[in-house]
């Protein structure tokens, strides 16, 4: 039974219940993915060649953008090939990488956003030791910490989400193979496989959370104690477009986990999910790119307006 199980396609349901809203929604999410794929695409590339860029905060906005690429990648052009014909179905391949996708990147940016909240600590309360602190090694460590601990997460829940047994279910009431609709599938006892979800959330989503609350405490503070209206306002830009970014993804995530699953906050789901999957991307660039000079002044380099960087590559 399994192995048949295991050959089958899936049935991604998405918005089918709603087939005016398909349209809408396939035109409307094809801006939004080539936007998030641009713009996370243009911080990569900003970060790589400039070498204004080459610091530890710019690292770890390189590390951010590569995940919104797999976040969005993962899932958008399978929901829009979804969205625009009759056929919903996705392979059962597809389906696992979907899943581990997920597993994974979400865990990734947990901790990654923990782990910039600790770089702007750094940079906020002791600035002075900032570049002594924040060492290309340990930076390259951190990073390598978040995407092993996210990693780790989906090899383990991964193949424990796809053994349930599903009895011949292969509809999924959403638009994408994650977790909790898999899990909804099943025709057997799942605690064991929720009960171990929760129990890693604790170091992979609570503990960087504490973390991140802990180090802007501290950065309140500090910013609190300085004098000079400049001096807080320039503390304040350092670390406003992190606070925006942590905000909108964990106030999304934690919002959505805490509704029942009943049939209307499943709908709900869908949409905090794409919020999440597919917004949040696109939002991201924008954010950091908007509020920040060494950013923009890379973007006028290569769109010509000083020509020092361009020759440099071409050298």
């Amino acid at each position: 039974m399994e192995r048949n199980e295991s050959s089958r396609n899936f049935i991604l349901l998405g918005f089918s219940d709603r087939p005016k809203l398909e349209m809408v929604l396939f035109f409307t999410n094809m801006v939004f993915y080539f936007l998030a794929v641009m713009g996370n695409s243009t911080i990569i590339f900003l970060s790589l060649v400039d070498p204004r860029l080459h610091r530890p905060m710019y690292f770890f906005l390189c590390n951010l953008s590569l995940l919104d690429l797999c976040y969005t990648s993962s899932s958008i052009p399978q929901m829009l090939v979804n969205l625009w014909g009759p056929q919903k179905t996705i392979t059962y391949m597809g389906c696992v990488i979907q899943l581990f996708a997920f597993l994974s990147v979400g865990g990734i940016e947990c901790i990654l956003l923990s782990v910039m909240a600790y770089d702007r600590f750094v940079a906020v309360c002791k600035p002075l030791h900032y570049m002594t602190i924040m060492h290309p090694q340990l930076c390259l460590r951190l990073a390598a910490c978040a995407w092993l601990t996210g990693i780790a997460n989906s090899i383990l829940m991964s193949p424990l989400t796809m053994s349930l047994k599903r009895c011949g279910h292969h509809h999924i009431n959403h638009f994408v193979c994650e977790m909790p609709a898999i899990i909804r599938i099943s025709c057997v006892d799942t605690r064991h496989v929720e009960g171990l979800a929760f129990f890693l959330a604790i170091p992979i989503v609570l503990v960087p959370l504490a973390m991140i609350l802990v180090s802007y405490g501290y950065i309140i503070a500090t910013v609190l104690r300085i004098r000079s209206a400049a001096g807080r306002h320039k503390a304040f830009n350092t670390c406003s477009s992190h606070m925006i970014v942590v905000s909108l993804f964990y106030s999304t995530i934690i919002y959505m986990y805490m509704q029942p699953g009943n049939v209307a906050s499943q709908d709900q789901g869908k949409f905090l999910t794409l919020f999440y999957c597919l917004v949040t991307p696109t939002l991201n660039p924008f954010i950091y790119t908007l509020r920040n000079k060494d950013v923009k002044g890379a973007m006028w380099k290569v769109l010509g307006k000083d020509h020092s960087l361009l020759d440099a590559i071409g050298h």
